[in-house]
């Protein structure tokens, strides 16, 4: 039976996984890295009272696997779900049902895991259904609060508009429902394929694609006349461009009828609707493409306003400002997507374009266009969700590196109008406290050393800057990692991050929710997932955790050996 689960576990992601990823590289490649946490550090004594032995048996020793018999990759997965017969105790019940130990009260950040990109097939089915079922009975028992999944666009209406298809998603919200697992479900209006992290490609509907290459300038567009085709451009948001709708109309049509299909969840399993607003999901400009090898990490990325549309606005808030001369073009002195701050007239620190008159007019009106892209989304999603006891949420991309420069470059690129003399969160973070929504805000796992300095990476200092804004603004924040890290360091840092103590006004403060990335082979290898189950036991405990890490370490030896016959029970159902 291990060998079966270990299989269907190990399917969740269709690519082996390779035994080391010491040597990985990625375009953030220092925050990729899975650092080895000193015992030292995490290390502290603990006591014991009489008996206590008697409550917490001995770890039962991994039974080997026969050499050549599975994949390597499989073996330790095949390890970490090994059985032990435990008794469950009344303690280890509660906190299996996510009520936080004696007295049922909740308290902490409750932990959601994202799961795979491509969890509904082409032909609308569950991918890897046994593994998937197996995996959520798993999560459950670690004491997670739920899983967040994204209901893709170029899927569900793919053939023609205002056809849905929610083969698929139909069975994965029963199959959490079962588990007693929420679920957060992303509207993906964009393309997936071409950022960090995808394992897939999902595109735009077919239909929708077909009147991009009719017209181009519905895609984002650069100064060179590159398009892209990750989100139409939000330069046209308001024309009936998309046979007959405009590109919001769709959105709100595809949320309507999610709302329609899903009713009976709504509020009960699906407790979070996260609105996709851009690339990856995030509410900006597709400036630093992965795609084709156009950007790399860390360039500044470029501007996104060239299509015929958002130059035609640009024209109209030039006229209105009494400079028509500056409504023709955006900046083409801002350099290259992998040139550095300092390589740009635009950007530079001395005597840049960004800090000038024009810089002022321009930066204002390309980041004012996705606030507005913000907003008139929100008040369709608003207006659809209301009274159905679902959150709204946005995804805020954390653009940390040159942070620490005069201009911010990449953030102005991506359209977040924050350098070192303005504040660009806050703007949003108002923008979203209006319309009652969640600020999620990723790179929460990151530390400022673990970057290239010479890049003036702060992504400690950037959160904090958002969690100040948020707190200014009075809206929830939630976070999640940018990047897979399965390692203490980056758990510790989540934990510190998590609970928001960022001045003397932080109070009882913290976020309100943790997305963790993702459900894949990695997070089932045994070290990796007795971390995982101690780093959702601490995140629950949140400012009142009076543990260490050994203790809770110790306790989630424990949840461990809980979860391995719900395991294979959950595995055995078709």
């Amino acid at each position: 039976m291990a060998l079966n689960i270990t299989h269907q576990i190990g399917s969740l992601v269709g690519s082996p996984v390779p035994e080391s990823t010491a040597g990985e590289t990625t375009a953030t490649v220092s925050a990729a890295a899975v650092w080895k946490s000193p015992s030292a550090s995490l290390r502290c004594q603990v006591s014991r009272p009489e008996g206590a032995d008697a409550l917490t048996p001995p770890v039962s020793p991994r039974r080997s696997t026969v050499p050549g018999a599975i994949r390597a990759d499989l073996s330790a997965a095949c390890q970490a779900f090994d059985t032990a017969v435990t008794t469950e105790t009344e303690e280890e019940k509660a906190y299996r049902k996510g009520k936080g130990g004696e007295g049922g009260k909740e308290s902490g950040v409750p932990v959601y895991v994202m799961m795979p990109l491509d969890s509904v097939t082409t032909g609308n089915t569950v991918n890897r259904k046994k593994a998937m079922n197996a995996a959520m009975a798993a999560l459950k028992s670690a004491g997670v609060e739920g899983v967040m999944m994204d209901v893709w666009w170029g899927l569900v209406e793919r053939e023609k508009p205002g056809e849905y298809n929610w083969g698929g998603y139909a069975e994965l919200l029963e199959m959490a429902k079962k588990h007693g697992l929420k679920v957060q479900a992303v509207m993906s209006f964009h393309q997936c394929g071409g950022n960090v992290g995808d394992s897939c490609t999902i595109p735009l509907p077919k239909w929708a694609v077909e009147e991009i290459d009719k017209d181009p300038d519905l895609a984002y567009t650069d100064q060179w006349g590159r398009r892209n085709y990750e989100y139409i451009s939000l330069g046209c948001d308001t024309l009936p461009v998309l046979k007959g709708r405009t590109p919001v109309q769709c959105y709100a049509d595809f949320m309507r009828a999610f709302r329609d299909n899903f009713k009976h969840h709504l509020g009960d399993t699906i407790v979070e609707i996260q609105v996709g607003m851009g690339p990856a999901g995030e509410l900006r400009y597709p400036s630093y493409p992965e795609q084709n090898g156009t950007w790399k990490f860390p360039g500044i990325g470029a501007f996104q306003c060239f299509d015929k549309y958002m130059l035609s606005s640009l024209k109209a808030a030039a006229e209105a400002a009494g400079k028509p001369e500056w409504g023709s073009t955006g900046p083409t002195d801002a350099g290259n997507y992998n040139n550095w701050p300092e390589d740009t007239q635009f950007f530079r620190k001395e005597g840049g374009g960004w800090d000038g008159e024009y810089g002022e007019f321009f930066l204002t009106w390309y980041s004012q266009m996705l606030l507005d892209h913000g907003e008139r989304i929100l008040t369709s999603s608003k207006s659809i969700f209301d009274d159905t006891g679902v959150k709204i949420s946005v995804k805020i991309a954390g653009i940390h590196w040159h942070y620490g420069s005069r201009s911010h470059a990449p953030e102005l690129t991506a359209g977040y109008y924050n350098t070192r003399f303005r504040d660009g969160y806050l703007p949003i973070a108002q923008m979203l406290a209006r319309h009652g929504a969640i600020f999620n805000f990723t790179c929460i796992e990151m530390r400022d050393h673990e970057q290239p300095q010479d890049a003036l990476c702060a992504p400690e200092k950037l959160v904090k800057q958002v969690a100040l804004a948020t707190q200014k603004a009075q809206v929830p924040l939630a976070g999640e990692n940018a990047l897979p890290r399965y390692d203490d360091y980056a758990h510790e840092q989540i934990l510190r991050a998590s609970q928001l103590n960022v001045d003397e006004n932080s109070g009882e403060r913290e976020m309100c929710a943790f997305t963790y990335l993702r459900m894949n082979p990695h997070l089932f290898q045994p070290d990796n997932w007795r971390k995982f189950v101690a780093f959702v036991k601490k995140m629950k405990e949140g400012k009142c955790a009076n543990k260490c890490w050994e203790q809770v370490e110790r306790e989630a030896e424990r949840f461990v050996h809980v979860t391995q016959p719900l395991v294979q029970e959950a595995a055995t159902m078709h």
